[in-house]
């Protein structure tokens, strides 16, 4: 059994019913469509990125995954269940108009329980894993209608995050094998993404990780004993449709 929760979804149903019902009361003579009234709003006097504006985002996702006889590439999974989430929260500050310093925050989790068969052997597996992420950025924003309704923007970051694991296999009851690790990475990064305002100073956003430089450095310790000590580094440069974000995000002072 697997469920996929997608935010968006309950987002625009808070939002959009709230927002019909105000344009409405705009009308009251009823002449006039939602879509109109919504065009008219930001036809007139509508700058969300000036200067002195405020920005607020919000993307999330979870994955609550039951398995069982599943075949994997290391590992067969007998019975099992894993539980992932996580949750990247912005906030940003227009310094002049079209441009926006900001900081992201974002945290992840990842959890699994259940039986794996691996190397002949059936074992008792549970896992662990946490994440934190700090995203200083600027973003410059240039529309792409004369409204601003759809723009275009591209993130310039650098992130500094923290992660640790603990994973514990268990064999024959009391052969118990325990491998934790923690790291510190870096990364330097370039985001184009766009900017559709759907609902007044509410809007989606999609953005695509396309160029960046990381770096980690990961620390891993077996059964309290053996411990070893990685350096990676890696320079990507490439569009995967696959690493999309998307997002909702609200613009204060927009209507001014």
């Amino acid at each position: 059994m697997r469920n996929n929760y997608a935010f968006i979804i309950l987002l625009v149903v808070a939002v959009l019913f709230p927002g019909i019902m105000i344009a409405q009361s705009e009308d009251p003579k009823g002449n006039s469509t939602a879509y109109d009234l919504m065009s008219k709003y930001y036809n007139e006097n509508f700058h969300p990125f000036k200067k002195k504006n405020v920005y607020l985002g919000l993307a999330f996702s979870l994955e609550d995954l039951q398995q069982e006889n599943t075949t994997g590439l290391f590992q067969n999974i007998v019975d099992g269940q894993s539980l992932n989430y996580n949750i990247l929260l912005k906030s940003g500050y227009y310094i002049s108009n079209y441009t926006m310093v900001g900081f992201n925050f974002l945290y992840e989790y990842d959890k699994f329980v259940g039986q794996v068969f691996r190397d002949q052997d059936t074992l008792q597996s549970n896992s662990i894993a946490r994440s934190f992420n700090f995203t200083p950025n600027i973003r410059p924003s240039i529309p792409l209608t004369h409204n601003e309704r759809l723009s275009f923007f591209i993130d310039l970051g650098l992130g500094f995050g923290y992660s640790s694991a603990l994973t514990r296999n268990t064999k024959n009851l009391d052969e118990v094998n325990k491998v934790y690790s923690e790291g510190f990475h870096f990364r330097a990064g370039i985001s184009p993404g766009v900017t559709f305002f759907a609902i007044e100073s509410f809007a989606f956003e999609v953005q695509l990780n396309l160029i960046g430089y990381d770096l980690a450095v990961t620390q891993q310790i077996v059964n309290d004993e053996a411990e070893s000590r990685e350096v990676d580094q890696r320079i990507d440069a490439k569009i995967d449709i696959l690493s999309l974000n998307l997002g909702l995000a609200y613009y204060f002072g927009s209507k001014k």
